[in-house]
């Protein structure tokens, strides 16, 4: 048996995983873990529920980071100890374990580097997903419910927690919009770059000819707002409507009138939340979902006045980012990285990594 020999690529993941440790600055995540659970540790610190939440969840989050870092740096170790009784035995069990743990290592030390190009202000946040149907009938309510459950499944693998606030189904299939939080560092800057118009070609299943269809659906990501964050929303600004929540098909979920829809008057952005039990719990929801918008419409229009100032007015790229073929050939690609794969299903079911990845990588490019 061949004896193995991973020290090249051991070095370049040790290599990696320094420069990452720099970036994230260990020593100041560590005096943050620190300051908050001194907070946390306040006896009336649960006077001000809110204030509360944060804190906490804060430091879990903060917690959760540190815990990252900290096992790759032991997984490292372990796995040059793994590889060195593999040899010493020659046992090829191990063998395939210590290969298959590099591999593990060299995907997730992938994710934290791209993580480390994510420095936009509100990049750190979580997010709040809006997916809405586009052009193509059923087939884009249809192609919408997928994007929703793609997000959802990849939060899910990535175990973060996720709240939907709202759901308007469609009459036939699909839906017609959602909008859900994910609630975990960094959601915001990571899915930012999925932001932008999708598109399916298939054979459409709900054609009885069954002919090729294209359809559309837009995804939109805008960054959670922090409870401290005070965005102005006058009530002369707003208009609250209120309804019974339904599920699909029209079937009522609810006997009273507890969900809401607020109208931002001179902007046009409307937000509705029916997943709370309550009208106030929704309207505060919606509230919250409302501000976020306004955030980060602020934050766009900041800079579309820096870039006509610069004299630097230019379209970025098309109507749609990605596409998705199912046939007459089977490939999703992103159109403005190239990034491309041969199995859609895999990416229907929350494989999106490689895409993101891909995506920050050229957003950071474009910047620089």
């Amino acid at each position: 048996m061949l004896e193995l020999d991973l020290s090249e690529q051991i070095a370049a993941l040790r290599s990696t995983f320094s420069d990452i440790r720099t970036v994230v600055d260990v020593e100041g995540l560590k005096a943050q873990i620190a300051d908050l659970s001194e907070q946390a540790g306040v006896p009336d610190l649960w006077n001000d529920t809110e204030k509360a939440q944060n804190v906490t969840s804060a430091l879990s989050h903060r917690q959760a980071e540190l815990a990252k870092i900290m096992s790759i740096d032991s997984r490292l170790d372990d796995l040059e100890i793994m590889i060195e009784l593999a040899n010493d035995e020659s046992d090829e069990e191990a063998v395939v374990e210590a290969q298959a743990e590099l591999s593990s290592l060299t995907k997730v030390l992938g994710e934290l580097e791209v993580q480390t190009l994510l420095n936009g202000e509100y990049d750190p946040r979580a997010a709040v997903v809006t997916i809405r149907a586009g052009a193509g009938g059923v087939d884009a309510a249809d192609f919408a419910e997928m994007l929703m459950r793609m997000y959802l499944r990849w939060a899910e693998q990535h175990g973060h927690p996720t709240t939907v606030l709202d759901t308007s189904y469609a009459e036939e299939a699909g839906i017609k919009s959602a909008t859900f939080e994910i609630d975990s560092p960094y959601a915001f800057g990571t899915l930012s770059v999925e932001a932008g118009t999708h598109r399916l070609v298939r054979m459409s299943p709900f054609n009885s000819a069954g002919k090729r269809q294209t359809s559309f659906a837009a995804v939109e990501v805008v960054p959670l707002i922090e409870q401290t964050e005070v965005v102005e929303v006058p009530e002369s600004d707003i208009r609250v409507d209120v309804f019974r929540s339904s599920g699909p098909g029209g079937q009522s979920v609810n006997t009273t009138d507890s969900a809401v829809r607020i109208t931002h008057l001179p902007t046009g952005i409307v937000v509705s939340c029916q997943n709370e039990k309550s009208q106030i719990q929704n309207r505060a929801a919606a509230l919250r979902v409302l501000q976020s918008r306004l955030l980060l419409l602020q934050r766009e229009q900041e800079n579309a006045t820096k870039k006509e100032l610069a004299g630097n007015i230019t379209a970025s790229w098309g109507d749609q980012m990605r596409s998705y073929v199912l046939a007459p050939y089977q490939m999703v690609k992103d159109l403005r990285t190239d990034y491309e794969v041969g199995n859609p299903a895999h990416v229907f079911d929350g494989d999106i990594d490689g895409f993101i990845s891909a995506g920050i990588r050229w957003r950071k490019r474009k910047q620089d």
